[in-house]
């Protein structure tokens, strides 16, 4: 995932949280007040404390729009540098201080970092309706727009100026001044109740943690994993043991635990987490984000959200996404159904005497998986240390495909001790930017995984990328090593994907650079990379044991193999049960609040027909946190999309010689290093020679029958 955050002209994140934060004046030795001395304007997070963060980010909007106001009240004729070109450059000040506070805010956030969410969550909605509304500012974009093809400008000029008309007449540039006045107080609560969404959902996954006092009832985990569910209790000042929440609905551990008892209570506890009541509760909440968003599209003129999101998207309708995600439902379900049956027949065959639930399924699924693979997680996990995947694995596939190198910097400050520094290198040892990590689950981190920036690499303004990635896998007990489950592996190789996204950028203009494309094309690089974890010239070079430093045994590689499609019934179902659950909200016309969260979820499941009992989705409306807070709106589809793409590329790779300079190089020049600068449609045409197709998506899904 890629915090996709559309910021103003500066385009910086938002994620907010809640509360109230006494105002700090601004002064010259605040850390955002120039451009970091650090390489490559690194932020310097040994000087930054967080009362640095407000009167920086405030001081950073009354600049900007000192300088949009100065652009729009130009006597000259517009031109594209004084226009176009002044806007790109806008905003520094904002640029330097959000990035890195909204990295915070998932990251590593606290209570006071959360009391400034609170603060400039409205003045920053605010300040982006200030630009965008602003009537003599588009009236300059208007006109370049209406004579871009006679200014002598250039294909990638010419573009620009198309995407910044189409950025302001979306944000309602075209709107009446009474009706730009009801825009500004629905962004206004908006940006307000997306902050509260984010507030809550971080506490009640905190407070959903399992604890278990005896440590019999976690038989199941192995000694590391209970050596860290101690630490995590101890670090919660509790004894026992404490299993933390991930933020999907499934939980790590129940495909171990054998106590049936503990496994529900996980699971319940994970369904629950934020619909409990209490102040932590998210219902109220989404249910008004649904109705205000649903009334800005018909203020925007559209019939929802959804179609007003991807009018903007590569798939253009949401009855396209809904077309895409509904023709998987059949397959997807009747391989789920075929899972759920032989491992109803194994607990029968166990005498078990129940039926299958939705907390029983991870724990029978890798049951079967090591009777019918003889695979058991267990075995792999000595084989995928941390470190080892990413330099012999990670950097290495990079390094194969597109000829760069990594060295670790201690000398960088970071914001956290979990967080490691390496410098990137093009295949000419010139540095080309730098790449922060951050694996480790901590209660003052979201969920998930995900990858952004701190700098973006932009020609016009002379930076080059500073990217992290941020995960939430596992941290040891102390002096354990940091031992991977395959999910973790593919999710370091997807994030990565990301990184390499907005690290190879070769663009001039900021709105173009790195990850700045349809939301359904930016999950392309990401799942296209995951391609690579499983490969075999890259696997051998990772995959060996922790402690001998032995390969991976052929057989055991074999079995992993063998069972790369396993559970894609269920994979492919909880998965598209969410999209769809994504699209059910995003779709609603302007109307009443929704009455019952429960009832609606119900219903539209019903109605996609992936009512599937014992598969919940991936992500209930509750806890659904890329929907409500994390830039995937009307967009949670797009991993679907994108994943038609980045199998029909790698099948390109493969018909052409697989992992090669050459391949990687091509990928590079024609995608990777051009970021939104074109049509991406074409942009993909250009490098496979034709429109991506399904079926090599289908088939390493193993929902249909692949090559003999």
């Amino acid at each position: 995932m890629v915090h996709l955050r559309r910021f103003a002209i500066a385009g910086t994140a938002v994620l907010f949280g809640c509360g109230r934060a006494a105002p700090v004046k601004f002064t010259p030795d605040n850390p955002f007040a120039s451009a970091s001395a650090l390489q490559y304007q690194a932020p310097p997070f040994d000087k930054i404390h967080d009362a640095d963060f407000q009167p920086a980010i405030e001081e950073g909007m009354r600049l900007q729009l000192a300088e949009v106001a100065a652009i729009a009240a130009d006597t000259a004729a517009p031109t594209f540098d004084n226009t176009i070109v002044a806007l790109e450059k806008s905003g520094a000040l904002l640029r330097r201080a959000s990035k890195v506070f909204f990295a915070l805010v998932g990251a590593n956030t606290d209570d006071t970092i959360q009391q400034v969410q609170a603060a400039v969550a409205p003045k920053l909605a605010a300040h982006n309706d200030a630009i965008f509304l602003n009537d003599t500012l588009f009236r300059r974009i208007k006109s370049l727009y209406d004579r871009r093809s006679t200014l002598g400008l250039d294909s990638l000029k010419q573009f620009l100026v198309q995407r910044y008309y189409k950025d302001f007449v979306r944000a309602g540039a075209l709107l009446s001044d009474s009706d730009k006045a009801k825009l500004r107080t629905l962004n206004k609560e908006e940006a307000t109740l997306t902050t509260e969404f984010q507030k809550r959902l971080l506490a009640a996954t905190k407070a959903g943690a399992l604890a278990v006092s005896d440590s019999t009832q976690l038989a199941g985990l192995s000694a590391a994993e209970l050596a860290a569910a101690a630490q995590s209790a101890a670090t919660r000042k509790v004894t026992g043991w404490v299993l933390p929440l991930q933020n999907t609905t499934q939980q790590p551990a129940q495909a171990e635990l054998q106590n049936r008892a503990v496994r529900q209570r996980l699971f319940e506890a994970s369904t629950t987490r934020a619909e409990k009541g209490d102040s932590n509760d998210t219902r109220q909440v989404i249910t008004r984000l649904a109705q205000l968003r649903a009334d800005r599209a018909r203020l925007l003129g559209f019939p929802s959200l959804a179609a007003y999101v991807l009018d903007d998207q590569m798939a253009k309708t949401p009855e396209a996404a809904i077309r895409l995600l509904t023709d998987m439902v059949p397959a997807a379900t009747s391989k789920a159904a075929r899972e759920q049956a032989a491992m109803q027949a194994m607990i029968d065959a166990q005498h078990g005497g129940f039926k299958l639930q939705p907390w029983d399924w991870q724990y029978y699924a890798e049951q079967v998986r090591k009777a019918q693979y003889d695979l058991d997680e267990s075995q792999i996990k000595p084989y995928f240390e941390l470190n080892r995947v990413l330099q012999d694995g990670v950097f290495y596939a990079a390094n194969q495909l597109y000829g760069i190198t990594f060295k670790e910097r201690h000398d960088i400050p970071v914001y956290h001790p979990d967080v490691r520094v390496f410098e990137v290198f093009d295949g000419d040892a010139k540095s080309i930017g730098l790449w922060y990590c951050d694996y480790f689950k901590r209660d003052a981190k979201s969920g998930g995984a995900w990858e952004d920036t701190f700098v973006d690499g932009a020609g016009l303004l002379g930076t080059k990328p500073v990217v992290f990635n941020v995960a939430n896998f596992t941290k040891p007990a102390p002096g354990q090593p940091a031992l991977l489950t395959w999910d973790n592996v593919t999710t370091m190789f997807h994030e990565f994907g990301h990184a390499l996204h907005a690290l190879l950028t070769t663009v001039e203009y900021p709105r173009l650079a790195g990850t700045n494309v349809p939301t359904d094309f930016v999950e392309f690089p990401s799942q296209f990379n995951e391609n690579w974890a499983l490969y075999p010239a890259v696997f051998a070079h990772y995959a060996r044991h922790h402690q001998t430093g032995a390969p991976m045994p052929q057989p055991l590689v074999d079995k992993i193999k063998r069972a790369k499609t396993f559970d894609q019934g269920f994979a492919t179902t909880e998965y598209v049960a969410a999209a769809l659950l994504d699209m059910a909200w995003h779709t609603l016309p302007v109307g009443p609040l929704v009455a019952n969260v429960d009832t609606f979820e119900t219903e539209a499941l019903r109605r996609f027909h992936i009512d599937v009992a014992a598969v919940p989705p991936r992500y209930r409306s509750n806890y659904f946190a890329h929907i409500w807070g994390g830039g995937y709106s009307a967009n949670y589809y797009a991993y679907m999309w994108a994943e038609v793409v980045d199998h029909d590329a790698f099948a390109w790779f493969t018909e052409h010689g697989g992992l090669t300079r050459a391949n990687g190089q091509r990928l590079r020049d024609m995608i990777l290093s051009r970021g939104g600068t074109g049509d991406m449609a074409v942009m993909y045409r250009a490098f496979r020679g034709r429109d991506p197709v399904v079926g090599p998506l289908l088939e390493a899904r193993g929902l249909v029958p692949g090559p003999r």
